[in-house]
């Protein structure tokens, strides 16, 4: 089939990103002597630099690791509600949702920790090593995809009149950021300078990174952290906040490790965060496929994993979150799901239905029964790119939804040539999620607008518990050996989007004796928004499936016919996906990054 690019192959090393500098830096670190792991630390990095309205060091990032020697685990870069972020509190300043914007919406940051963590225990570079790429970018400059402008310029009014400390970095000179011009962001080189500075006495390796990390928690670090909370800030709510995020609050929070959630299918064994992400849905969709598929591409097919995504998203909603104890055996279980995989018919479902695992009587939060179309709030967009929500003054003219301002996150894989491979979707900490913090350089995240203010949820907003995130990177494995890590931005559409790519990658004919990456990222892509959305305002269009134009239009009439409200979205819109896979038989590596976008690229040799 036709690919916009070839699937890399080779033995030393390959990374794929969302944005080229990313990937090029991580490979300058496998090209310098450098793991898998040091590489992904290198390029994160360097994210929250050409990236900035995707993701941010005061963000999160959920990160599936394999190392060579050793087991899949999940490193949680997610952080938790501050002590003080009760629903009580937010309903006593009138709320009924959490703003989408603001320090009332920020969690705990968690990637910072997360991805100092992974360089301590997996890593073998220095911190200087790792940091001296996203430093050179932020200090001396790089060409700014046009996206950072567009999104600088869907929020001018506010940083202009508000978020006066955004302006600085990102309207200089009353401009925003353009292709073919430098961008800097001399505050954010001078906070990684002085961290360096700050540590460089601290002993070997590990000590210094540990030293880094107690600087985030207490130092200079956490007190400007907290200085940027407690400021009264213009958030979706159209009123100005304090946040609930304390000295306290940080210093007890770190990453940790925990076992992945899995399920083996059709030989493959797939590899998930848990259900404080939305992880599972991807193993729960899985788990709802027929023995027999029908042909890749057909109506059938299409109609298939639409109805299947919606099963398995209306138990994300009924039961997924840290505040409970998710039944997650239960929702993958061979019984359960062949109840609901005879609940898919003919038609389209206009219903959100989720099951009872366990003879339990599901739950769903208020908001979740409303009907909200297109068009109908700000925060909303049909291409469904998903998040962040975009910062915006009351009686501001809507951004556009034709995907020119929607941001989104980011995703990294790597392999190395010892077999190292990880997977990891840094996301939240956006330049229009927060005002950025003077002092440097970089803003909140605004991760608890996930979650629900109404007890006993799963996903109720609930302190020390972590906000369900959609962040879910993913890693494969057959006979127990890693071959596959993947991932891709997009709020909800995430794995949607990624099981997509799965099935196209592993049930299609291969290339060149390996899997066939590319044609599976490029392959015409689709998704559903036909259960509640993630972010705030939380919209929900029953029916809805928006396609690429690239779609077959024998396909998209069938799927008309059957009761599904198809969008059509431009050609090159749905998924932007990154891949590295490794042959354990013969130790050839492959990569492959999505053409969407125009910045997505896979390197290496």
């Amino acid at each position: 089939m036709f690919t916009t690019r070839p699937t890399l192959q080779g033995t030393f090393g390959m990374v794929s990103s969302t944005h080229w500098l990313a990937s090029q830096s991580a490979m300058a670190v496998l090209e310098d002597g450098g793991n898998a792991f040091d590489a992904a630390v290198a390029g994160a990095f360097v994210l929250h630099v050409v990236e900035p309205h995707l993701n941010g060091p005061a963000g999160e990032v959920p990160v599936l690791l394999a190392p060579a020697d050793g087991e899949v685990r999940v490193l949680c870069g997610q952080g938790v509600a501050p002590a003080g972020a009760t629903v009580a509190h937010y309903r006593g300043l009138g709320l009924d949702l959490v703003p989408g914007t603001g320090p009332l919406a920020a969690a705990v940051p968690g990637a910072f920790d997360a991805w100092l963590l992974l360089l301590r225990d997996h890593g073998t570079k220095s911190l200087d090593d790792v940091l001296k790429y996203a430093i050179g970018y932020a200090e001396h400059g790089h060409a700014p995809v046009e996206n950072v402008g567009a999104t600088v310029e869907s929020v001018r009014q506010l940083f202009e009149t508000e978020w006066t400390s955004s302006a600085q970095v990102y309207l200089p000179g009353g401009r925003a950021p353009r292709p073919g011009e430098l961008l800097r962001n001399p505050a954010l080189a001078a906070t990684w300078k002085r961290l360096l500075a700050g540590t460089a006495r601290a002993g070997g390796r590990e000590a210094r990174i540990d030293a880094a990390r107690e600087v985030w928690r207490s130092g200079f670090i956490a007190e400007a952290l907290v200085r940027q909370s407690r400021r009264p800030t213009r958030d979706t709510s159209g009123e100005r906040h304090t946040g609930t995020l304390t000295e306290a609050d940080l210093a007890g929070w770190s990453a940790a490790y925990e076992a992945p959630a899995t399920y083996d299918w059709n030989g493959w064994t797939v590899c998930k965060a848990g259900p404080w992400s939305q992880g599972p849905a991807f193993l729960q969709q899985l788990a709802l496929l027929p023995p027999e598929l029908p042909a890749h591409g057909s109506a059938d097919y299409v109609h298939l994993l639409i109805e299947g995504c919606k099963l398995a998203m209306a138990d994300r909603e009924a039961w997924y979150g840290d505040a409970a104890d998710v039944p997650l055996p239960e929702l993958l279980s061979d019984g359960y799901n062949a109840a609901r995989r005879a609940l898919v018919g003919a038609n389209a479902s206009y219903e959100l239905r989720p099951g009872s695992p366990g003879g339990t009587t599901p739950r769903l939060p208020v908001p979740a029964h409303a009907r909200v179309q297109t068009g109908d709030d700000p925060g909303f967009d049909p291409l469904g790119a998903g998040e962040p929500t975009v910062a915006q003054l009351p009686g501001e003219p809507r951004v556009a939804a034709d995907g020119g301002t929607r941001g989104d996150t980011c995703h990294l894989d790597v392999v190395d040539r010892w077999g190292n491979m990880i997977a990891a979707t840094p996301s939240g900490g956006w330049l229009q999620s927060n005002p950025v913090v003077p002092e440097l350089g970089f803003p909140l995240g605004t991760r608890l607008q996930m979650t629900w203010l109404e007890e006993g949820l799963p996903n109720s907003l609930t302190p020390g518990r972590r906000p369900r995130t959609t962040l879910t990177p993913s890693l494969a494995l057959r006979d127990g050996v890693p071959v596959l890590a993947f991932g891709t931005p997009g709020g909800d559409q995430q794995d949607q989007w990624q099981l997509h790519f799965f099935l196209a990658a592993t049930l299609r004919a291969p290339v060149r004796g390996g899997l066939d990456l590319q044609g599976a990222i490029d392959a015409p892509n689709w998704h559903n928004d036909g259960f509640p959305s993630s972010f705030y305002p939380r919209g929900h269009r029953p029916g809805s499936v928006t396609v690429e134009s690239r779609m077959d239009a024998d396909v998209v009439e069938e799927l008309r016919r059957r009761g599904h409200d198809v969008t059509l979205g431009p050609a090159w819109s749905e998924g932007r996906l990154c891949a590295v896979a490794r042959d354990p038989g013969t130790g050839i590596l492959s990569a492959a990054a999505n053409p969407r976008g125009m910045q997505g690229y896979a390197v290496g040799r």
